[in-house]
């Protein structure tokens, strides 16, 4: 059996996104996957819905549990789960999470569990609460997407040339609403596009199951 636990986070999406956006599109992905696959021995766990945000504390709503938190979470899920199943895949929706899923799968799979973590990695992405999560909400979940007059544009500038200053005061230094990207041409239609290839790539992901050094599979 492969179980598919979904991975995401509380944290301020703007003031248009709900807080749990990360653990809503990990989840909608865990959950295509599997029933993509069609095979009675996949299936989906219930999502673990906090994660490693620190960056995001300067905004109300934000719940972080930090990395040695986290890791100590997904190693005692992964020893305990895999009593029983013989393969264990966490899907992340929150890109903080990554370093610790690293640590995390590294440690489990060297006692000997077969463990692996997949991305829901958009191409092209805005960084944070902008173009591509906003359409990726107005497909999966389009009730809870504010309405098109508080979508507004957040700093546009390419993230490498921002973690200098995250790393010293988070989102806050940079945004004051916490966007980071432009939401303002979202559509459903484009989410359904980005939403579908991260599933298909999961798909193919499973189907082939080759994990790499960092325990992601390709």
């Amino acid at each position: 059996m492969t179980l598919v636990v979904p991975l995401g986070a509380v944290e301020q999406h703007g003031p248009h996104l709900p807080l749990d956006t990360d653990t809503r599109i990990a989840a909608a992905v865990a959950e295509q996957i599997c029933t993509r696959l069609d095979d009675a021995s996949v299936i989906v766990a219930p999502p673990l819905a906090y994660g490693a945000s620190g960056e995001h504390e300067g905004f109300a709503g934000t719940v972080s549990i930090g990395h040695e938190a986290l890791l100590a979470l997904l190693v005692e899920y992964g020893r305990s789960a895999c009593r029983w199943a013989a393969r264990l895949l966490f899907v992340n929706g929150h890109g903080g999470n990554a370093l610790t899923l690293r640590s995390a799968v590294s440690r489990l799979r060297y006692e000997g569990r077969d463990v692996a973590w997949f991305p829901c990695a958009f191409a092209d992405a805005d960084a944070h609460a902008g173009y591509t999560e906003t359409s990726v909400l107005l497909h999966i979940s389009p009730e809870l997407v504010a309405e098109s007059e508080r979508r507004v544009p957040g700093n546009c500038t390419p993230v490498a040339a921002l973690l200098e200053p995250m790393r010293a005061g988070g989102v806050a230094a940079v945004s004051a609403t916490g966007v980071l990207g432009d939401p303002r041409a979202a559509t459903a239609a484009a989410g359904a596009g980005l939403f579908d290839a991260v599933v298909d790539g999961g798909v193919a992901a499973v189907a082939a199951w080759d994990v790499d050094e960092n325990g992601r599979l390709g």
